[in-house]
């Protein structure tokens, strides 16, 4: 998933309204929050979005990992660049091979 922030400071401030509504979270570890998400906007993202919210109720999936990372970059989705599919194409490809797939 790609996601383009537009107003990094809207993040923040929402997430650290999030951890300051968060009635299960001791002080040490709020104001440990509260700094990482102060410091990165993708920890800040990380404290809105809940994978498990996300793919719950897809049927046929169960959320075994979630991780994230973030990187700032000029993202052109017209560009040839980021045809993802292209890139994931070639991988699979690769794995069946290796796993014996035909």
């Amino acid at each position: 998933m790609v996601v383009e922030v537009d107003d990094a400071d809207a993040v923040t401030r929402a997430a650290l309204r999030r951890i300051e509504d968060d009635p299960d979270m001791s002080p040490d570890e709020r104001v440990h929050a509260n700094g990482a998400v102060t410091e990165d906007t993708a920890e800040a993202l990380a404290y809105l979005v809940d994978p498990f919210g996300l793919v719950g109720e897809v049927p046929g999936t169960e959320l075994a990992q979630a991780s994230w990372s973030s990187e700032r970059i000029e993202y052109d989705p017209d560009s040839p660049d980021w045809d993802l599919d292209e890139d994931d194409d070639d991988e699979d490809d690769e794995d069946d091979g290796e796993r014996g797939y035909e």
